[in-house]
This record gives structure tokens, sequence and C-alpha cells, in this order.
């Protein structure tokens, strides 16, 4: 590798390091202020409050990667430009693709890091994050479990459908569970109430009504209430909506193929966050080729103009990415085009301001 090389990588990953430590702390110190009173009033142990912001180091970093990524390149692209190393590079007879080189390979190393963080380590600091969360910070579940009108799948053969779920009593309204064979209902329970106990991991139903049903007549069994065990847990009837940020790659393929099988509302919002983890490392090239194609030109408002052109180009990737992923998951806009229509736009950007750099 080049004396060339070595210079713009070792810029390029140091500015970039230095840009989350930069941030990160900030990051920290806000959401300290923000939450101290809350901390200090529910008494929560040292330990618990290290290993919070741990995991929200980890969980912002994977969030805000392509942000500060692109700031960080055209913070030093633009000291470049306004040195006039780029010109010197480039007066020497080097090409602006073979200048671009070093650029790639630190997005390559950029990008497996990105790679490896969403597969494996941000699910881990979400789970530990959202769970201190709404232990410590936040009263009630409103936003976070689903509480009403569930519907589940819970095999092949079985349907459970609860009109409210009240997670602090552990008891729901207006209960039903529906067996199937083939196509044929076989028989169903319903229930005014459900309420599960726990001493026992039994379930206790009031109003009890099963509906059997014969090939001439049909059987009805009623009883005021009625203790009984199911297949299903209690979880399913309180699924945790951020529950797809939690799981690594493997265990998120099968979660989705277990939701989609019982029929679940929520799986556009859970292939989305499948499918951003691997948009996020390919956005690293993207950002990084804008970067330098912005940058790199020397400008008369100096390393100014290249900052705001940059964070308003930034800021309308984040944009597009917020926007789409809440349209998948929130009505039936295909998960993959939400994910990837923000990098399709993007590359064909890249493209474009790569090819008016070069001349």
């Amino acid at each position: 590798m080049k004396i060339l090389d070595w210079y713009i990588l070792k810029r390029y990953l140091l500015t970039f390091s230095m840009m989350l430590l930069l941030f990160i702390p900030i990051g920290i110190t806000v959401n300290l202020a923000e939450k101290i009173g809350k901390i200090l009033e529910n008494e929560v142990p040292f330990g618990e409050v290290a290993m919070y912001y741990l995991n929200f180091t980890i969980y912002f970093a994977n969030l805000l990667f392509p942000l500060f990524l692109f700031l960080s390149v055209i913070w030093f692209t633009s000291k470049l430009a306004n040195n006039t190393e780029i010109v010197a590079f480039l007066s020497s007879g080097v090409s602006f693709s073979r200048f671009l080189r070093p650029y790639l390979i630190g997005a390559t190393i950029v990008a497996i890091l990105a790679l490896v963080l969403g597969l494996y380590l941000a699910p881990m600091a979400s789970k530990g994050f959202n769970q201190f969360t709404y232990k410590y910070l936040k009263t009630g579940n409103q936003g976070v479990i689903q509480t009403q009108n569930i519907y589940r799948q819970i095999n092949d053969n079985d349907y459970i459908y609860v009109s409210r779920f009240d997670i602090g009593s552990k008891t729901g309204n207006d209960f039903t569970y529906e067996h199937f064979e083939g196509n044929k209902l076989r028989y169903k329970i319903s229930a005014a109430s459900i309420a599960y106990i726990e001493k026992d991991t039994t379930y206790r139903l009031f109003n009890y009504v099963k509906r059997t049903i014969g090939d001439n007549n049909d059987v009805i069994e009623t009883t005021r209430r009625k203790d009984t065990l199911f297949s299903f847990d209690l979880e399913d009837l309180t699924p945790v909506e951020y529950i797809a940020e939690t799981l690594p790659y493997n265990e998120l393929n099968d979660f989705i193929k277990k939701e989609k099988q019982r029929g679940s509302s929520n799986i556009g919002r859970y292939e989305v966050v499948l499918y951003k983890k691997w948009s996020l490392p390919v956005s690293v090239f993207i950002l990084t080729i804008i970067a330098v194609a912005v940058s790199s030109i020397k400008r008369r408002g100096g390393m100014g103009v290249n900052l705001a052109f940059g964070i308003c180009i930034a800021m309308v990737f984040v944009f597009f990415d917020k926007v789409f992923g809440v349209m998948a998951s929130q009505s039936d806009f295909p998960p993959v085009i939400a994910v990837w229509f923000p990098n399709v736009i993007f590359g064909i950007l890249a493209i474009y301001l790569l090819y008016n750099a070069k001349r």
C-alpha cells in the first residue's frame, strides 16, 4: 500500500473514531441529566446504571453510524481540499478513482464493524437498554407491549384472541380459543375474562363456554369458572413490540417465521429490523462516496459550506430512512423496499456526484 493510501486510511479511521468519542459522551451526559431524577427516585443500583450506559453507547452508535461516518469523511476531506493536498495528489498523476481507493478500504473496514455490530452486539445492547428503560424510566407499557386486540396463531391448529390484556393484574377480556383440524373448526372456547394464575401456571376462565362441533349436533359445555392449562405462554398474550431489536440474526429469522405462522400484525416492523442489518453496511460505501465527491472540491466558503451541504444530505437520508421504516411498520408497504429505497436513491446520487467530481 502506498504512502497516500496509509495517510488517507489513517485519517479516515481516526476521524471517524474521534467523532464517535466526541458525541457519545455528550449523548450520555444529556441522557443522564434528563433521567437522573427517575434513577435516584427508583434507587437504581450503580451497576445497573453503568450497564445501561454501556448498552446506551452501543445502541446509539449503531443507530447513528451512517451520520457519524458521513460527517467525519466530509470533515477531514474538506481539510485536505482546503490545504490543497487533494490538488497536489491529483496533479502528481493520481486519478480520482485511485485517490478514492483508500476511502473504499476504510469503508470496507467500517462496514464489517457495522455488520458485526448489527448482527450480534446491537441486539444484546438493545435488550438491556429497553429493559432498563421500561423497568426504571417509564411508567406503564403503552406503545411497548401490545395489550389490545391480540390475535395469535399458537401452532398449526390453534388460535387465540383477547380484546384487552392488563399486564399488572395478568387478566384479559373477551378471550377465545379456536382449534382447527385442516380447514374445519373442531371446537371453540370462549370466556368473558381470563386470568393467569402464576402459582400453578394455569389459566382461570370466567363464564366459560366450550362449543364442540359435531357432524350432526354441537356439544356445548358451560360453567361459571374453570381452571385449565393451555399450550401457549403468558408472553403470547403480551407480545413485546421491540422484541425484534433484541434478537441476533439467526434467532430473528426463526422468530419472523414463527410470527408469520401465528398471523402477527407486526411482521412489517420485524422485517424492517432484519433488512437493516444488511442495508446499513451498504450505506457506509454510498455515504463515503457522496462525502468524498462533495468535499474534495475546494470551495470559496471553505469547510463550512461542505459541512452544511453534508449535514443537509445526511438529514435527508435519515428522513427517508425513518419515513419509509414507519410506512413498512404500520402499513402494507413492502419492508424490503422501505429499507433499501434510501440506499438506491442515494446510490444514484453517489454515482452522479462521483462522475462530476472526476470531471
